[in-house]
């Protein structure tokens, strides 16, 4: 039966594509949409390395169970069929590939989706550059011996050009050469590595940002004799639409702050509430990556210089981090996660002054006293460990909740402008929804409630039931301890005397 095919969708058509960092969040959403709306491609073959004692095929059948990938179970099981997995890794010569392996790759592959890296943004320099700089490196080298390789996009991050103050779609000089930083981490011990680590980030807040851009100019010189594409997203949030709403898998970001705070564990955060929230749903930017190959191969002349996609929202959809924390706290107290530590109620300033008193005084000592509890009772500690983890993460989140980002982004608008009314149905990017923020805001919570969490929507009621429970105690904590503070003021003072 003849199927009628999308410009899009005939783009893809009979194309092989190869995807590095399939197993992670964007990666797992980008083979299920090429799966299910690309279901005229050839083959999708994605690299795995083995993990906790499962091996790469074991870990693709355990990522067929998600719930993303339901309806393609439902709709188009035999799509399934047409993915090809390798064990492989980018920390390896050749991305691990070798014989049969590397002869199928790269007589076949027409498309490369480069999104493996380690995000962790306080991971130490020498294993961000090993991942993100020469894992991008061992990339290009495998891309090289592709026959008839028509696009590599190279996933990068909006924030890599802090020192901008507004972030146009292009790559950015650095004094710093990626060619040598690689000899650089591959000679000098991690002791030293790590001494001159702050010195050589600047202006960069983190080893992230640092190697993502290094990487970018890597790739830039490669466009010369490849066609390579740098897509940038911004922070990426959970699923607005599809393949499940609501969708994510990890804690990184926003998700972290929604189920943080609504635990009760995050009491307080420095961030500018009048600066505007930079964060992009997973499908759209998994849209716009899909169609970012198709309008490359349309272009009737090369660009002069390498295409760079701004991921990020549309200005007028953007919101100031005051209101998303105010709406985040209403949902949370409509939808409230259960077990939580205490009553959701922290507090957001720019003073870090302030702010470190509050993480001492309810991060901190009711961590140390928690755990002093569990020791008591012989159980296991784990309290300070997480408050260890969340004053890592938080350090590093204030220099993004606490600066302003401008980003210019017209040609990935013009990703969405320049398709027809049938491909805008399949490859959604459409930022003027009826939709409201509420609305993505709310399926955020539900989303980290349900995906993350494993919480069930029938124990919201009792859920709501513990957190008004935790209000009271709050209220009464608060008030015995500003009463056990003036009491002992007044006394100090001399004035209890006179009464």
């Amino acid at each position: 039966m003849t199927v009628d095919l999308s410009p899009v969708q005939e783009y893809y058509k009979d194309k092989t594509i190869f995807i590095t960092g399939a197993s992670g969040f964007m990666g797992k959403v980008l083979l299920e949409k090429l799966l299910y709306s690309c279901h005229s491609l050839k083959e999708v073959i994605i690299i795995c390395r083995p993990k906790r004692g499962k091996t790469a095929e074991t870990r693709l059948e355990e990522m067929y169970k998600l719930p993303i990938f339901q309806r393609i179970k439902d709709e188009r099981p035999h799509m399934l069929k047409k993915v090809t997995i390798y064990q492989g890794d980018v920390t390896f010569d050749l991305l691990g590939l070798s014989g049969d392996s590397l002869k199928h790759v790269t007589e076949n592959t027409n498309i490369v989706f480069h999104m493996a890296a380690t995000l962790k943004l306080e991971g130490n320099l020498r294993d961000a550059i090993d991942m993100n700089l020469v894992g991008t490196k061992r990339a290009l080298a495998v891309a090289k011996q592709m026959k008839n390789l028509e696009a590599f996009i190279h996933l990068s991050t909006a924030f890599c050009n802090c020192d901008q103050e507004v972030m146009y779609e292009k790559v950015y000089e650095f004094p710093h050469k990626p060619e040598d930083l690689i000899r650089m981490a591959e000679w000098m011990d991690v002791k030293t590595l790590d001494t001159i680590t702050p010195d050589l980030l600047k202006p960069h807040p983190n080893t992230y940002t640092y190697s993502k851009r290094l990487a970018e100019i890597l790739v830039r010189d490669h466009y010369e004799s490849m066609p390579v594409i740098i897509a940038r997203p911004s922070i990426v949030s959970p699923s607005a639409y599809e393949p499940v709403p609501g969708w994510v898998d990890n804690l990184n970001g926003p998700t972290g702050l929604i189920v943080g705070a609504g635990k009760g564990v995050i009491r307080s955060m420095l961030i500018d509430t009048r600066f505007l929230s930079e964060v992009i749903p997973v499908d759209y930017a998994i849209n716009g990556l899909c169609v970012i190959p198709y309008q490359f191969a349309g272009l009737k002349e090369k660009p002069a210089e390498v295409p760079v996609y701004n991921i990020t929202c549309a200005d007028h959809r953007k919101m100031q981090w005051g209101d998303v924390i105010e709406m985040s706290k209403d949902i949370g107290y409509r939808y409230p996660f259960e077990a939580g530590l205490w009553y959701p109620d922290g507090c957001i300033t720019t003073n870090k002054l302030h702010h470190n008193i509050n993480v001492l005084l309810f991060h901190w000592l009711p961590a140390y006293f928690i755990d002093f509890v569990l020791l008591l009772l012989g159980q296991k500690r784990f309290m300070v460990r997480v408050q260890q983890k969340i004053s890592t993460g938080l350090g590093v989140l204030q220099f993004f909740t606490l600066t302003a980002w401008s980003f210019r982004s017209e040609l990935y608008c013009s990703l969405w402008n320049k398709l027809n009314e049938e491909d805008k149905a399949i490859f959604n990017m459409n930022m003027n929804v009826k939709e409201t923020e509420d609305d993505y805001m709310e399926q955020c919570a539900l989303g980290a409630r349900k995906f993350i969490l494993k919480e069930k929507e029938e124990d919201i009621p009792s859920a709501r039931l513990h957190m008004k429970i935790q209000y009271v105690v709050d209220v009464v904590c608060k008030t015995l301890i500003v009463g056990l503070f003036l009491y002992y003021v007044l006394k100090w003072t001399g004035v209890l005397a006179l009464f």
